[in-house]
């Protein structure tokens, strides 16, 4: 069975994609499942979703501890028994050390919303529609130690129009990523996707399925 354990900070709006994503398509069938989902928060909304769901959950109230690396030492200790294949940051609000990334290399996936690697870090709508791109989405990646520097596995587009606002242009992107994280997370769990030597691996077929334009939602 490969294990996927999803971090999330509160209502994981992408947690719940993946989740539903899971059920629908029957990743049980083909040994994926989601072994558990961990907040930082003890009151993220995302957690009363996995009860509902009947995913187990785990709280590491970052709150708790003196330092990132205490918390981050209780993370591993909290999901290493579960022995995940793949880690997935779904609105994941806490900033992760060298020490978090290296333990999981390869195994930690991110999704960010801009097309990268332009438009690192915060902001992203706004800096897109400042800089006049004509368009825009988000990017499935590795993470690495370099802030929104990890290898891209997947990316979804939607056009910039010209009366969109920061608001409406996320919006559209959301709907985008809802369609791309899951895809992702599955073909990384199931071995379609992986990272070698810095670099992603994949056939033609799977890296076909992990560019999704604004025309599928």
């Amino acid at each position: 069975m490969k294990n996927i354990v999803i971090l999330i900070s509160g209502r994981g709006s992408n947690f719940v994609s993946i989740a539903q994503a899971a059920q629908r398509e029957n990743w049980l069938a083909d040994g994926v499942r989601i072994a558990a989902v961990l907040s930082n928060r003890p009151g993220a909304a995302g957690l009363e979703r996995a009860r509902e769901m009947g995913i187990d959950s785990i709280v590491v109230d970052h709150k708790l501890y003196a330092t990132r690396e205490e918390f981050e030492e209780a993370m591993i200790a909290a999901i290493d028994p579960l022995k995940p294949d793949v880690i997935v940051l779904a609105g994941f609000m806490r900033v992760l050390t060298a020490r978090f990334v290296d333990h999981y290399a390869g195994r930690i996936l991110n999704i960010h919303p801009a097309l990268l690697p332009l438009f690192k870090g915060l902001d992203t709508h706004e800096r897109a529609i400042a800089a006049g791109v004509r368009v825009h989405g988000c990017t499935v990646h590795y993470v690495s130690t370099e802030l929104d520097g990890g290898a891209i596995i997947g990316q979804a587009v939607v056009p910039v129009l010209p009366g969109d606002d920061p608001d409406r242009l996320a919006h559209r992107g959301l709907k985008l990523e809802h369609v791309l994280y899951p895809r992702c997370v599955r073909a990384a769990a199931l071995g379609k996707v992986r990272l070698e030597g810095g670099r992603v691996k994949m056939d033609d077929e799977t890296a076909a399925s992990l560019v999704v334009m604004s025309n599928e939602i």
